[in-house]
Order: C-alpha cells, then structure tokens, then sequence
C-alpha cells in the first residue's frame, strides 16, 4: 500500500494543496494522540494512514464547492459530505490488506459520538477508534489554522469549543486525553 499510498498523496496535493497540509497536520496530531493512549506500532501505522486520507475524498468534490469562499448551501453541503463515501471506494478499490480499516476511518471521520454526524450516523463506541481520533485531530486543526472561510482561532478558544462538545461530537475520554497531547505538540495554535 506504500507505493499507492504516495501515490494518492500526491494527486491529492495537486487537486488541493491547503487539503494535503492539512492531512499531514492531522496525521501528526493522530499519532501523537495514539502513542498516548498506548496503541501499539501496527494500529499507528494504520491510524497514520486513515489519518493521511480522511479527506481524499475531496478529489471527486467540485471546485465551485471545494474552494468556496462562505458557507456552503444545504445542497453544496449535502456535496461535500459525499467526500467521506468518495474516500472510501477509493481505499478499497487499492485492495490491499490495509485497505478495510483504513477506508472505515475515512468513511467515519464524521461520525458524532451522539449519533448526530454523517454518512451513518453512528454513536459512542460503534464509531471505530481510529475515526474518533481523526475526528479530534481534524476538528482541531481545522480551527486552528486559517481556512478560505474564517480565521485561524487561538488555541484556547479551540480547547473551549472542543470541550463544549465533548460526549456530542467528540469521545469525552479520548477528548481528555487530547488535552494533555495537544500542549506538548508542535502543532498546538499559539494564543497571541
């Protein structure tokens, strides 16, 4: 899956450069979350890589919406929420032994812990572990650098937002136990 991987990595960056950063970002903030919560070295590389493609999808989104400005519309939302099932396919289309847990990360990193979020509406612990992760990473960094639609937050007014979704959006204790990864990361917001 390495070969393809980079592959996809690429095409990625060339349809979306703000995308791929973001990726890598979030890849960084999932596995320090996972060494955290001691998974072992074969669930790191797995969670590395659903965390390197949980926004792949974004290759079958059109431009019009993928680099819109504002808000989306509810049907340009109904749109870009297709990217989780998009990414998917194409992670099982690789067929690779990897490719089952990796394409449920993709496909779940929506998910709300109160059964609120998309494509399945999943909830609690049915959402798989590695989505909840990526979930957390990706709610972070996606407030926490500036994105064509609004500012970058200071960090602490993300901690804010992320603990007034705790249990709604997010796992509680993974939750907790991204507080204490996020102030020794690199990639922590600054606060000026």
């Amino acid at each position: 899956m390495h070969n393809i991987a980079h592959s996809l990595t690429v095409a990625l960056g060339e349809r979306d450069h703000h995308t791929r950063r973001h990726c890598e970002r979030v890849v960084q903030l999932s596995v320090e979350l996972g060494q955290h919560i001691d998974l072992s070295e074969r669930e790191l590389a797995l969670l590395s890589l659903g965390a390197q493609f949980h926004d792949l999808g974004k290759i079958g989104i059109p431009d019009q919406i993928l680099r819109k400005p504002a808000p989306f519309e509810e049907l340009e939302w109904e749109c870009m929420k297709q990217h989780t099932i998009i990414g998917e396919r194409i992670i099982l289309a690789i067929g690779d032994e990897k490719s089952p847990t990796v394409a449920q990360v993709v496909r779940h990193h929506h998910e709300h812990f109160n059964g609120s979020g998309y494509p399945d509406g999943l909830r609690g612990t049915a959402i798989p572990l590695f989505a909840r992760i990526v979930s957390l990473a990706d709610s972070y960094d996606a407030m926490a650098v500036s994105r064509p639609y609004h500012q970058a937050r200071q960090h602490r007014t993300v901690m804010d937002i992320l603990s007034s979704e705790a249990g709604t959006k997010h796992d509680p204790d993974l939750l907790h136990a991204f507080c204490a990864v996020i102030e020794k990361s690199d990639q922590r917001a600054s606060d000026d």
